[in-house]
């Protein structure tokens, strides 16, 4: 973040990191992480065009901010806090937490993962080494957990209109009452048994030699 005190829009154009990020989140939760600019956030905000620039350089620069600001406050569990199954789960959870706080996170980490939040990365890779993951299935069990947390939000389309068809097939018409379930615990919660649970055959298959 450039120096908060100045106002490069004007003087009464001051604008707060938590705004900045609030606007930005509500671009990408409304129009999705391709249309945000710099000239659409500052409509976002009510500023001038050049006023977000004296804060934040540029977009990818603003998408740092947003998943910096937005993921504060995670920590990675330490070693004595349980199997490696529990600080997975316990990390994830964290992450989590933060996604559902500020909708359109995900889509900003999909695109921004590999910019500021190495440690972040780093902190979900250290337990799975420590579960005894040889090097290869770090980065597959990594980009595992990193599609389903932040991609799988994109599974409850926002135009359900295609679903009141009266033609759909039967199991998918059977289903439909818990399509709220997408976005909730009960789903998440599944999500991330099966994950885990994926883990452990997988690490017992590396132990047995099975590759593939």
């Amino acid at each position: 973040m450039r120096n908060h005190g100045g106002t490069g829009g004007g003087p009464n154009q001051t604008l707060s990191e938590s705004e900045i990020v609030e606007a930005a989140l509500r671009v990408v939760r409304e129009d999705g992480v391709e249309k945000l600019s710099m000239r659409r956030l500052s409509r976002e905000l009510g500023v001038s065009p050049m006023a977000p620039y004296y804060y934040v350089a540029d977009k990818r620069e603003l998408l740092d901010l947003v998943a910096t600001a937005a993921l504060t406050g995670v920590r990675k569990p330490p070693p004595e806090a349980g199997p490696w199954q529990h600080r997975l789960r316990d990390l994830i959870d964290q992450i989590d937490e933060k996604l559902r706080k500020h909708p359109g996170l995900g889509d900003v980490l999909i695109e921004q993962m590999l910019g500021k939040q190495l440690d972040l990365i780093a902190s979900i890779m250290e337990i799975l080494f420590d579960a005894g993951f040889d090097d290869r299935n770090v980065l597959a069990a990594y980009a595992t957990i990193h599609t389903y947390l932040f991609g799988r939000a994109r599974v409850n389309p926002r135009d359900r209109s295609a679903l009141t068809d009266n033609h759909l097939p039967d199991a998918v018409s059977r289903v439909l009452q818990y399509m709220g379930d997408l976005r909730g615990k009960y789903t998440y919660d599944f999500g991330m048994e099966v994950l885990i649970a994926g883990l452990e055959a997988q690490l017992v298959r590396q132990r047995d030699g099975h590759v593939r």
